[in-house]
């Protein structure tokens, strides 16, 4: 989920290209930008063409009119102008279904995304933060039933990561130092850019304001032409590239202005998006509210591999609350300032990164989006994960098993398989040391959202905390016998260095220092030859000239016991609430009543997630079916199996309903003292059983130790005669 961290901190030292060089520069490596559609780009020329012939034909109405020509030569003209306008009309039609993608119009998302929305609020899934003070934007409360979703969720992810892969599990403080967050980089580069209404004051992000601008100019705009059309979509394909300058010129010129007030805007600049605090009534210890809780795992790093017994590989995850003071917040649960994360961070040797386990999920094919597809314009495809490790598409077997197993935790939880793929960062992507990136995405109502971000890091975290904070985050490989290995030795003669470069000593000692056998053998070689060598000290921000006599720089033989490395990082980081977001969506549908006079909502929620797994009630109210009612009710307690009792009065199909639009998968009527009738959400079959049986059938179905089909099978059906989904 780093995404934005990553392409900040893999910025080069250079100074900004100009925007057309840039903008040159990234389709000449990428060609990013998809052919568009030959079916779109000729409509749209169609279109310009019909539109020029519509004008032609209106101005010789118009003139044959002043001419006052005769009654028939005017109304053939007006008829031949009519026709031009249906054809024109058919050909919007055309390109309207083309920029919608072919599965619907932006308008039937938003209206399926609305009735999402609205059941969510009113079933109390999930509310606005705040409400009745109006809220405050990007701040959410889950309410009961969505507390215990997101409980199920994340006690499937403890099972299915944490249990069955033995990882160590620690929960670190939201509130962190700046010097931890100093070292990883986020001080300095976890920002955004930003832009204000030069009158308000109010705040939006730069590049959403783009990006909203270029959506709506090709989706609702049927008048601009085909060139400029590719000219949108090559902007929204570099849009995570434009530096601050480039976007504000794109904004100038395409006269973006304050959505609210139509206000003009300021020049974007950076903002960080992490929380500000102070530590301790004295305000001297300066901290941050945590972006991720990743940084908690990296400075523990030593004790969790002593915990492990000095051994590799092995994995620690945490799960906690992460804030971002996101710019101006938007699409409910999917962008957000407080969120909660599920993170493991898997260290591995960086010259073995082999998975013992690989082969539980190499079989698995799902969609897989890799960069080569991207950048030459084809969409996704089913892949299988053995092959895309085993060419190379996906670096090694230990990011290819957190890929399987991610792949199978979602789909697992109720996520479309059709709707899930997994992309691979482009080269722009990526920082600088990152060895592979991949995204796991799922298409809602508001595109293709990315959930879960699986990235081999390398060493990077565990060396920036070992410099800044002088422990040394590594491990080691014990031989067995001694090997004579050739070792490389930097040797800055102090004194000298003093005598030269006075306050600058230390800095320049510690470039030498940090020097690569490469640079510094070439360094060796200048000495030797020129007697000085000119070196750049990153930390001045200059080059000095290092003189022989300034550095010793050999390479000698030496016996070692053991090999000390820093190790590699693989780690897949969850945003929970984008993935129950997602969930809903998918899980949602709606039916007609019995009388069809109604559509009715439902959860299809699996078993495993549902906010409640059943619910009880009697068919009517007599007191020897409620005495049966409240007795599986402490049956179901007493196996552990969550369910509500429902003694109302209301039909039995209103009560139905009812528990359908919370998505609890089974309903069980108390219609006699010896049996009851178990209901299945979806199919809205019943079965028979007796009262002895229930709760263990129940407790079976939603662990998943059976399935439906199997109690179908196994006991007899029930047809209903008690007013099945009658809402009348």
């Amino acid at each position: 989920m780093r995404s934005l961290l990553v392409r900040l901190l893999s910025s080069t030292s250079s100074g900004p290209r100009s925007s057309i060089s840039r903008l040159s520069h990234i389709l000449s490596i990428r060609q990013v930008q998809a052919p568009m559609a030959a079916s779109e780009e000729s409509l749209r020329k169609a279109l310009a063409d019909k539109q020029a012939a519509v004008d032609s034909r209106g101005n010789a109405v118009r003139a044959l009119k002043a001419a006052k020509a005769s009654k028939p030569e005017i109304d053939a003209a007006i008829d031949a102008l009519n026709h031009l306008k249906l054809e024109k009309l058919s050909i919007e039609k055309e390109l309207q279904a083309a920029v919608s993608g072919g599965n619907g119009s932006a308008v039937t998302r938003e209206a399926f995304r609305q009735a999402v929305v609205n059941t969510l609020e009113r079933r109390l899934f999930y509310i606005p933060s705040f409400k009745i003070y109006r809220g405050v934007a990007g701040l959410y409360d889950y309410g009961p039933p969505g507390c215990a979703v997101k409980a199920n969720v994340l006690s499937f992810w403890r099972q299915h990561f944490v249990l069955e892969e033995n990882m160590l599990e620690v929960d670190c403080p939201c509130v962190t130092p700046e010097v931890v967050l100093k070292a990883s980089g986020h001080v300095d580069k976890f920002t955004d850019l930003m832009v204000k209404d030069l009158r308000t004051g109010t705040c939006y992000r730069a590049d959403h304001l783009l990006k909203d601008f270029c959506n709506e100019k090709l989706q609702k705009d049927l008048t601009i032409s085909a060139e400029k059309a590719s000219e949108f979509k090559l902007v929204l394909a570099t849009l995570d590239d434009l530096s601050a300058e480039e976007l504000g010129a794109k904004i100038k010129e395409y006269g973006i202005v304050s959505p609210d007030t139509k206000n003009p805007l300021s020049d974007p600049y950076p903002f960080n998006l992490m929380f500000q605090t102070s530590i301790g009534p004295s305000g001297t210890i300066p901290g941050f509210m945590r972006p991720e809780t990743a940084q908690g795992i990296f400075v523990n790093f030593k004790d969790l591999y002593y915990y492990n017994g000095n051994r590799l590989p092995f994995a620690a995850a945490q799960i906690g609350q992460a804030f971002r003071n996101e710019i101006s917040p938007r699409q409910g649960l999917l962008r957000v300032r407080e969120f909660t994360l599920a993170e493991i961070e898997h260290f591995v040797d960086p010259e073995d990164k082999s998975h013992p386990k690989f082969g539980e999920v190499s079989h698995l094919e799902f969609l897989m989006f890799p960069r080569e597809q991207q950048m030459s314009g084809q969409s996704a495809t089913k892949t299988c994960l053995g092959e895309a490790v085993a060419k190379g598409t996906v670096n090694n077997e230990t990011l290819g098993y957190f890929i399987g197993r991610v792949y199978l935790f979602l789909t697992r939880l109720g996520i479309d398989k059709g709707r899930l793929r997994f992309r691979q960062h482009l080269a722009n992507e990526m920082a600088h040391y990152a060895a592979d990136c991949w995204d796991a995405e799922i298409e809602c109502s508001y595109g293709w959202i990315e959930c879960v971000g699986i990235a081999d890091r390398s060493a990077y975290d565990l060396r920036a905390h070992t410099e800044k904070s002088g422990v040394a985050l590594v491990a080691a490989e014990k031989f067995a016998q001694p090997r004579e290995v050739e070792k490389l030795v930097i040797t800055p003669i102090k004194k000298e260095i003093g005598l030269a470069f006075k306050g600058s000593q230390k800095m320049v000692v510690e470039a030498l220092e940090a020097m690569t056998e490469e640079e510094a053998m070439k360094m060796k070689s200048s000495l030797e030859s020129k007697g000085e060598d000119e070196f750049l000290v990153c930390t001045l921000g200059k080059t000095v000239t290092i003189k022989d006599g300034m550095v010793k720089i050999s390479k000698e033989k030496k016996k070692e016991h053991q090999r000390v490395f820093t190790p590699s990082v693989i780690e897949p980081s969850f945003g929970i609430g984008r993935i129950i977001y997602c969930l809903y969506e998918h899980s949602f549908y709606k039916r007609p009543s019995k009388d069809g006079d109604e559509q009715l909502n439902v959860f299809s929620f699996p078993p495993l997630v549902a906010p409640i797994k059943c619910t009880v009630f009697p068919l009517i109210q007599k007191p020897e079916y409620e005495a049966v009612a409240q007795h599986i009710s402490k049956l179901l307690t007493a196996a552990g199996v969550s369910h509500i009792i429902d003694m109302s009065g209301n039909t039995i199909g209103k009560r139905y309903a009812r528990t359908d639009e919370l998505g609890v998968p089974f309903a069980i009527t108390a219609d006699s003292q010896t049996d009851v009738t178990i209901r299945e959400r979806d199919s809205k079959d019943q079965v028979r059983i007796t009262i002895s049986e229930v709760a263990s059938i129940v407790k079976d179905l939603t662990e998943g130790q059976k399935t439906w089909a199997d109690i179908w099978s196994a006991y007899p059906h029930h047809t209903s005669t008690n007013g099945e989904d009658n809402e009348e």
